[in-house]
C-alpha cells in the first residue's frame, strides 16, 4: 500500500509534541494536500519540498499526494516539518525504506535547492522526543550540537536532503558530501570570551556591593535609588558575575527557553551562565512577558530565567509592563494566552531595577523638582511591585577622596562568589528535600512552618507590622533575607541584627 509514516516534533511554548507525518499515494490529478490544522506558512511548504525533492536528483510522484498530520487538533505551525514530509513522501514511494523513515523523527526546513536550513526549538522537541521514548533524530547540521546535549540519542546531522536519502538508504555520501560522524563527542561549554565585568570595578559603593551580595545568595529582587554616575548599572551588570554557574538541569532550561525564542548562540549550544535581559524602557507589555501574532513567543521575563532581569530607568517604563511583572515575580512563570491558545513559560529571574530619584536627576541641591513632582515621579512604580522587592538602597554621588580610600577594599567578583557559593550551599542543605534551592522561593507559610526564627529575631519584624512600616508579604520577604543573611555568616539561625538588617533593606532604610 502507498502509504508511509514518520515522526516530527511540534512546540507550543518550550513543550514539545510528537506529530505523525503520513503520507499516502492516491489516483487523480497530481497535487499535494495538507491537512491537520497546518498554518500558512506549513501551507507554503508544499511547494517548496517539491522542488527540494527535484533539485535534490530524486522523482517527485507523479500522483494525488495526501499528507496528514496528527493529531489534527494539535496546532502546527512553522516550517519544521518540510524534512519529515519528504520522507514520508518519498517512503510511500519507494524511494527510501521505511523502516529507516519510521524510526526517525526529523526536525528540518528545507530550501528550494535541497539544503537543509535550522529551526528553532530543536532542544525542548529532541527532549520531548527522547521521553516518548524516540532515540533517532534528523536535524539540520546547524542544530546537531544543540541537538546532541539530549543524552542517550542518535543524532543524524544533514546538509541536504540528498545526504539524508544516501544516510537512509545506506549508499556513500553524494559528491562533495561527507557524512559527518553521529558518534562525535557532546558538545562541551564554549570557552568564555574576553574580559567580564568585576564588582571591583564599582568604587565608592561598598554599601551597594552587599547589597548585590545578599541579592545574589538569596536570589532577592533588588531596587537602586539614586542620581546618575553612582553606579546603579555597572551593579546591575555585575551581578550575574558572582552568581553561581548553572546546574546542568538549569542549563537545559535556560538554553531550552532560548532556543524556542531563537536567541541561542550558534556557537554556544548549551548556556552554563546565569542570563542578563536589560530591556529598553520603551519595551512593550507583549515583549516584556511573551506575546505574538503567529506564533507565541517567550519574553524578556523568560530570556532572564535562572538570571536577571534588569529594569534601568524604571519609572520610564510604562506602568501596564511593571505591573505584568507582579504575576511571575511571585510564582516564577508567566502564562500568555492569545487567541492562538494559551502558553506558559517559566520565569523564576531576578528582578533588579534602577531609578533616578526625580525626573532632572541633578544630584543635591542642584535639583531644581519639587516634592510633589519627585513624589510623582517615583510613584509610577506601584506600591504592590515595590513589596515583591527584598532590597532596596539608595546611592549617593561619591567624591574622589572616597573612590581613592575604597580602592583598597573594593573585592573582585571571584571573591564576592566564593563567599556566595558557600553561602548558597548553607541553604541548599537547609533545604534539601524541598522543591526550593534559594530563599527567595520558600513560600512564607513554609518558611514560618519549616524553618521558624527565634522570638528575638521575629519581634522585630512583628513590632514593625504593628506600627503600619512593614506588610505581611514584606515581613515574609524580610525573613528571607535574614536567612540570606544567616547563611553568609555562617549561623545555624537568622539573630536579631540579621532581622533588623533585612527589614532596614525592604524598607529602604539601609545606612
Amino acid at each position: 500500500m502507498p502509504l508511509s509514516r514518520t515522526l516530527s516534533m511540534a512546540l507550543i511554548g518550550v513543550e514539545g509534541h510528537p506529530v505523525e507525518v503520513e503520507a499516502h499515494l492516491g489516483t487523480g490529478q497530481a497535487a499535494l494536500t495538507l491537512v491537520g490544522l497546518p498554518d500558512t506558512a506549513l501551507r507554503e511548504a508544499r511547494d517548496r519540498i517539491r522542488a527540494a525533492v527535484a533539485n535534490s536528483g530524486e522523482s517527485w510522484p507523479d500522483c494525488q499526494i495526501t499528507v496528514s498530520l496528527s493529531p489534527a487538533s494539535l496546532p502546527k505551525r512553522g516550517s519544521r516539518f518540510d524534512l519529515a514530509i519528504a520522507a514520508a513522501v518519498l517512503g510511500a514511494d519507494g524511494s527510501v525504506p521505511l523502516e529507516s523513515v519510521h524510526e526517525c523523527v526529523f526536525l528540518a526546513e528545507l530550501g528550494l535547492d535541497g539544503r537543509t536550513r535550522p529551526v528553532e526549538g530543536v532542544l525542548p522537541a529532541v527532549l520531548a522526543g527522547a521521553r516518548g521514548g524516540h532515540t533517532v533524530f534528523a536535524v539540520a547540521r546547524e542544530n546537531a550540537a544543540e541537538a546532541r546535549l539530549v543524552p542517550d540519542v542518535e543524532v543524524i546531522a544533514v546538509r541536504s536532503l540528498a545526504e539524508l536519502f544516501a544516510r537512509l538508504r545506506g549508499e556513500p555520501p553524494p559528491p562533495d558530501e561527507l557524512f559527518e560522524d553521529e558518534t562525535a563527542a557532546r558538545p562541551e561549554p564554549a570557552a568564555d570570551r574576553g574580559p567580564r565585568p568585576d564588582l571591583a570595578d564599582v568604587l565608592g559603593q561598598p554599601m551597594a556591593r552587599r547589597a548585590v551580595e545578599i541579592a545574589a545568595v538569596g536570589g532577592h529582587h533588588l531596587m537602586m535609588l539614586g542620581p546618575p554616575g553612582t553606579g546603579k548599572s555597572l551593579l546591575a551588570e555585575r551581578l550575574p558575575s558572582v552568581l553561581p554557574r548553572l546546574s546542568r538541569q538549569e542549563a537545559v532550561e535556560v538554553t531550552a527557553v532560548h532556543s524556542v525564542a531563537g536567541a541561542l548562540p550558534r556557537d554556544k549550544p548549551l548556556i552554563t551562565e546565569p542570563p542578563y535581559s536589560a530591556p529598553h524602557h520603551t519595551a512593550t507589555r507583549a515583549s516584556m512577558v511573551g506575546g505574538g501574532s503567529t506564533s507565541i513567543r517567550p519574553g524578556c521575563v523568560s530570556r532572564a530565567h535562572r538570571g536577571v532581569l534588569f529594569l534601568d530607568e524604571a519609572p520610564e517604563f510604562q506602568r501596564s509592563v511593571l505591573d505584568s511583572l507582579r504575576q511571575p515575580l511571585e510564582s516564577g512563570e508567566v502564562t500568555v494566552t492569545r487567541a492562538l491558545g494559551s502558553v506558559t513559560f517559566p520565569a523564576r529571574f531576578q528582578l533588579c531595577m534602577a531609578a533616578n530619584p526625580c525626573p532632572c536627576a541633578r544630584p543635591g541641591p542642584a535639583c531644581t523638582c519639587p516634592p510633589p513632582q519627585r513624589r510623582r515621579y517615583l510613584a509610577r512604580l506601584s506600591g504592590p511591585l515595590l513589596d515583591r522587592v527584598d532590597l532596596k538602597i539608595e546611592l549617593q554621588p561619591v567624591t574622589r577622596g572616597e573612590l581613592l580610600a575604597d580602592q583598597p577594599f573594593a573585592e573582585t567578583s571571584v571573591q564576592v562568589a566564593e563567599r556566595v557559593t558557600a553561602a548558597r550551599e548553607r541553604a541548599a542543605d537547609r533545604l534539601k528535600g524541598t522543591p526550593w534551592r534559594v530563599n527567595a522561593e520558600v513560600p512564607g507559610a513554609e518558611l514560618r512552618r519549616r524553618f521558624p526564627v527565634p522570638d528575638a529575631a521575629r519581634s522585630i519584624l512583628a513590632s514593625a507590622m504593628e506600627r503600619g512600616e512593614i506588610s505581611a508579604r514584606g515581613v515574609d520577604r524580610s525573613l528571607r533575607v535574614a536567612w540570606s543573611l544567616a547563611d553568609l555568616a555562617g549561623r545555624d539561625v537568622p539573630d536579631p541584627e540579621d532581622a533588623a538588617m533585612a527589614f532596614a533593606l525592604w524598607s529602604g532604610r539601609y545606612p
